[in-house]
């Protein structure tokens, strides 16, 4: 499994990681033994990156990690915070900080967390100086080793990385969300910020696995967020309406290896941005954790493939979301 570098953390991650919401809640049911099997297989296969948040399932997710990782040298588990009070620049405070931390310390089970990324909060929060300052307070106590910030918006981005203090930068970045490789990539790759590719599949459109038939369980956010009724639209298929979605995934098929599935073909994409640091796709199963962490094994694409992937979506996927985020 390749390498690359969180230059401002000292530390290297796996380029393909995992994302862990799915093993908290909002993807159907996931049992706790399904959870580490598919954990397992994911580093098995050589994956160093584990990426959660303390909302997700209410903490389980962070639960279920830290009673993985726990004995298993080697591994960084990035969080979130911010997501657990009203949307208010007010509730990012040092007080609530600490609390937040402290949560996740315990669910985790460690001293010191790893990363931990304010988790899509409003956007004048990436503009106040007593936010990052309070952040850098949270490294003098070892409550955290490093800080990021996980974005919805390109500006976001752009602000956060312009922070000195700031370690990574989680953003939507696949086939269908190009608008970050203008200006947020080349910048993070200035700064010596790392980039973590989330939604990389599109919340699995870009696996290939969905046709208009397709059904999602009720508690499944692709069921119940696909116009933005409980968080922003953009978490869920990228944004992309789901019938455009399909027929792209259509024409990008003809442009899939014969050693690679769809899926990771999505992610051999995104892989082949050269400031991408980790792409963090799920995975319910450890067969899913498996195939996802042997897209690193692939070649990476032509300029040719890369040229027709763009086509597309400048054709069908630009006009929805290019100007949104």
């Amino acid at each position: 499994m390749e390498k690359r570098s969180f230059r401002r953390m000292g530390r290297d991650a796996s380029v393909i990681g995992l994302g862990a919401w799915q093993l908290g809640a909002d993807w159907g049911d996931v049992s706790e033994a399904d959870a580490h099997a598919t954990l397992q297989a994911a580093v098995d296969a050589g994956v160093t990156f584990i990426d959660t948040a303390d909302v997700y399932g209410d903490g389980r997710s962070e639960q279920i990690v830290g009673s993985f990782v726990k004995d298993k040298p080697g591994l960084t588990v990035a969080t979130k915070m911010g997501r657990r009070l009203p949307q208010t620049p007010e509730n990012y405070s040092i007080d609530n900080f600490r609390a937040w931390t402290d949560r996740s310390r315990a669910n985790l089970g460690v001293d010191t967390l790893d990363l931990v990324q304010l988790h899509c909060p409003p956007t004048p929060v990436f503009h106040s100086d007593q936010v990052f300052e309070a952040l850098d307070t949270l490294i003098q106590e070892n409550r955290i080793s490093a800080y990021g910030v996980s974005v919805e918006k390109v500006d976001e981005a752009l602000a956060a990385i312009a922070r000195p203090g700031v370690a990574s930068v989680q953003i939507i970045l696949n086939a269908f969300r190009l608008k970050p490789l203008e200006r947020v990539l080349p910048a993070a790759a200035e700064a010596g910020v790392g980039i973590i590719a989330r939604v990389p599949l599109a919340s699995g459109l870009l696996s290939g696995r969905y046709d208009e038939k397709t059904e999602f369980a009720a508690d499944d956010h692709r069921n119940y967020n696909r116009h933005g009724e409980s968080f922003d639209v953009g978490e869920t298929f990228s944004g992309v309406d789901f019938s455009t979605g399909l027929e792209a995934v259509r024409r990008l098929r003809s442009l899939v290896p014969d050693d690679a599935t769809m899926a990771q073909f999505a992610l051999r994409w995104i892989a082949d941005q050269p400031a991408v640091t980790v792409v963090i796709p799920g995975a319910r199963n450890p067969e899913q954790a498996r195939a996802n962490a042997h897209a690193a094994d692939l070649a990476p694409l032509s300029p040719e493939t890369l040229e027709k992937i763009t086509a597309v979506y400048d054709e069908l996927i630009r006009p929805q979301v290019h100007d949104k985020w």
